[in-house]
């Protein structure tokens, strides 16, 4: 068995070229099966919202969220390092909630760094957070917890004025003290220069070819979803979500035509084994479990 990274092996990685490989995840299989195809570390991100929820942004999901679906990641990626979002608005709210939110993600979801959005605005919690023994990842760009503030989903750091806000906010981050930061939907050359000059892995989503990782949603490389909508900064590795429609529409057609469930699909039973399966004796079993006439018959193999 593998053993789990460390923020310490996250950083050397970087320093080694060695691209770091980042995937969300939400719930026990889907960690289990990343955990399995080696991806070095996992997000349970808020973007369950959108695509596990059904909410049309992130900004409805809560702690409670985070801490059930980290819980059931953790569950099944036990060898995997495992980032989990601070949810909208449990942080920057004051130091004392900050430190028991994360807190909680930790201890009941046993996440082993916690992820929060923002700059210069986050760093006093960033640094409050490390202070306390807690590993912080950075997330500036588009921050989808702010998607109204900027306006919506935007490619982030098109001008020189919002690059240089991000070049700043980036060196708040890791002069906070965090490990590592996600720059999410921003121009490949100014990822670049961010990934340059800070010190700690740069993580892109949406971000081009020069971050020392990628990060990109489960339910997005494999097309698990429907509607399913293109993003141009995602690559398609399956469409699952075809795989699982079509599968369930063969299981519904057989049902209705009666081809489910088949011989191979029942079992039979003895007399002798009828009181082992319904009961000590026939007396207190009930009529539809001993068939239409209320009674089993000697020699007769019911199923």
């Amino acid at each position: 068995m593998r053993k789990r990274l460390t923020i310490t092996n996250l950083k050397k990685m970087k320093q080694d070229r060695n691209a770091i490989s980042v995937l969300t995840a939400y719930d026990y299989p889907s960690a289990k099966l990343a955990e399995e195809a080696g991806i070095d570390v996992i997000l349970v991100g808020d973007s369950l919202g959108n695509v596990v929820l059904g909410y049309d942004t992130t900004i409805p999901v809560t702690i409670e969220d985070i801490v059930y679906h980290t819980r059931a990641v953790a569950r099944g990626a036990q060898q995997t390092f495992i980032v989990a979002d601070m949810p909208f608005m449990t942080y920057g709210i004051g130091r004392e909630s900050t430190l028991k939110n994360a807190a909680r993600i930790m201890q009941e979801g046993g996440a082993q760094a916690v992820k929060l959005e923002g700059g210069v605005d986050i760093a006093g919690d960033v640094a409050a957070l490390v202070k306390a023994g807690i590993p912080v990842m950075g997330h500036i760009g588009l921050t989808p917890q702010s998607v109204h503030q900027l306006g919506g989903y935007k490619v982030q750091g098109k001008l020189d004025a919002d690059a240089q806000r991000l070049i700043e906010d980036a060196k708040a981050i890791e002069e906070a003290g965090a490990f590592s930061i996600v720059i999410e939907l921003v121009t490949e050359s100014l990822a670049a220069h961010i990934s340059e000059v800070l010190s700690i892995p740069v993580i892109g989503i949406g971000a081009g070819r020069s971050c020392d990782g990628q990060v990109l949603v489960y339910h997005d490389i494999l097309q698990y979803s429907s509607p399913y909508f293109e993003k141009k900064f995602v690559k398609t590795y399956a469409d699952i979500g075809t795989t699982i429609r079509n599968a369930i529409q063969s299981y519904v057609d057989d049902v209705k035509s009666g081809q489910f469930p088949d011989e191979e699909h029942v079992f039979g039973a003895t007399p002798a084994a009828i009181p082992s399966l319904y009961g000590s004796s026939n007396e207190s079993q009930p009529d539809s479990q001993l068939g239409k006439a209320g009674q089993v018959k000697k020699g007769v193999e019911t199923s």
